[in-house]
């Protein structure tokens, strides 16, 4: 019996998870490895100035040393490796998570989009990351890859809504917010617990990770919601565009938006 299944069986806790994790510049990895150390688990960077993902061998070399119990990767790069480290993870036997995102849906045909709705991107990022989950899916089947939304951080740091205002706000004196867009986005905490889920109690497929599936609140409306819960100055001025429902529907593993803004 796996680790995961012996926790599930028996409802105990396994301090001495190994989680190998990409991203760990990035903005969502820090967060997930934060949540995965404070739930008594070990996290293991990876670190590309010292194992070049483009080396093969130096890439099998660090797996086989650290013989990691799950890995999550976060990391932006080519899909070669993301096929390289879900294969690693299908020998080993052992969870794999891929952060994907909302973006490998094109604005139309309109959303909100389901975990068997057609892959539509055009842009380059959309289809980089398309091409990745392919990669994950050929490489290992029961793997899983969790499709994200746009990041809520109350701290304002970083590659997420909350540090976008911030700097729109500074730059123009005003913030422009639409009230025909409906993104896909959920807070960074609840991000990294939903991940941690996945690690924990592995469920081989596609996951939408969308906090704002059920209050479909606009942009506009979650910036209002954010100005008022963080005290920020925001001079928000609604437009209507872009015009579009982004999210992504079958968000089981988080929490939704209205229990983090009322």
């Amino acid at each position: 019996m796996r680790w995961w299944e012996r926790a599930a069986d028996t409802g105990a806790t396994f301090p001495d998870v190994r989680i190998l994790a990409t991203g760990m510049s990035g903005t969502v990895a820090p967060r997930f490895a934060s949540a995965a150390r404070s739930a008594g688990h070990e996290v293991v960077p990876w670190v590309r100035e010292e194992v070049s993902p483009d080396d093969v061998d130096a890439c099998h070399r660090f797996l086989d040393e650290q013989s990691p119990d799950a890995i999550v990767h976060a990391a932006f790069g080519a899909e070669s490796w993301a096929g390289l480290l879900a294969s690693d993870a299908r020998r080993r036997a052992i969870p794999f998570v891929f952060t994907s995102t909302t973006m490998v849906f094109a604005p139309r045909p309109d959303g909100p989009y389901t975990i068997s709705s057609p892959r539509t991107a055009t842009d380059e990022y959309g289809s980089y990351k398309v091409r990745c989950e392919d990669a994950v899916w050929e490489a290992n089947p029961g793997a899983m890859v969790a499709r994200l939304g746009y990041q809520i951080d109350p701290d304002g740091f970083g590659n997420n809504m909350v540090a976008h205002t911030d700097a729109q706000q500074a730059a123009d004196g005003l913030v422009r917010a639409s009230t025909g867009w409906i993104p896909a986005c959920a807070f960074l905490d609840d991000t990294a617990a939903a991940l941690l889920s996945l690690v924990s109690d592995p469920q081989a497929g596609l996951h939408h990770l969308d906090a704002n599936v059920q209050t479909a609140w606009t942009h506009a409306q979650i910036l209002r919601r954010l100005a008022a819960a963080l005290g920020r100055p925001w001079r928000i001025i609604e437009t209507d565009e872009p015009d579009h429902d982004q999210r992504l529907i079958d968000s089981t593993r988080i929490v939704g938006l209205d229990a983090r803004l009322t």
